[in-house]
């Protein structure tokens, strides 16, 4: 993990994955890396104890918050975490689609929206005007998919407190080009709509 963070140096922000028996070395061997933020996603992989006893030990690692401690179905143990956590945490696998918000309601500090899981750019507006009625905080992120699926998310980023875009950068090759992220910075291109042009065998789709 820590060969994987050099290979893109200098970020501001990582999001790091966990869910092993080792999670609170990797943050610390990580840290002593660079002076970034971090936020961590255990992929539902905690216990209460475990992530109640893991976020009071990294909040002074300079983790910002923790995404989806839980198994999904977890409902009880996440109203414990969202009252004892000493860091926020963030719903993912428990919030896929708009009727999924109010549940977290309570349990979680903010929702973390795939464009991919919860049906595209309009469901996704539902969600983060439900969460915002909630005093939800709202973030929008990625798995590892093309250039075509960031640039929509970037439609949303001024509606946004977090965000996770960077599954472009994790392709080997690409099938467009628009909008692109660089070193945390988002940069759109100069077509119209969302600024995607589609690429085949190395030329341009019009």
């Amino acid at each position: 993990m820590v060969a994987k963070l050099n290979e893109k140096p200098d970020w501001p922000v990582y999001k790091i994955k966990l869910g092993t028996p080792d999670d609170l070395e990797i943050v610390r061997q990580l840290r002593e890396q660079t002076d970034a933020v971090f936020r961590v996603d255990a992929n539902g992989a905690w216990s209460v104890e475990e992530t109640l006893r893991n976020a009071e030990a990294m909040k002074p690692l300079g983790v910002q918050f923790i995404e989806q401690p839980l198994a999904a179905d977890n409902i009880d143990g996440m109203e414990t975490i969202y009252r004892e956590s000493a860091l926020p945490v963030i719903a993912d696998e428990s919030c896929l689609v708009p009727a999924d918000v109010v549940s977290c309601h309570k349990r979680f500090h903010g929702i973390n929206i795939k464009l991919c899981k919860c049906g595209g750019l309009t469901p996704a507006r539902r969600m983060i005007d439900h969460a915002r009625d909630l005093e939800m905080q709202v973030m929008v992120g990625c798995m590892t998919e093309s250039t075509v699926g960031i640039s929509a998310i970037a439609q949303l980023l001024p509606l946004l407190d977090y965000v996770d875009m960077d599954g472009a950068v994790l392709l080997a090759e690409d099938i467009a080009t628009g909008v692109t992220v660089v070193r945390g910075q988002c940069h759109f291109p100069d077509e119209n709509g969302n600024g995607v042009q589609l690429i085949k065998q190395g030329r341009l789709l019009s």
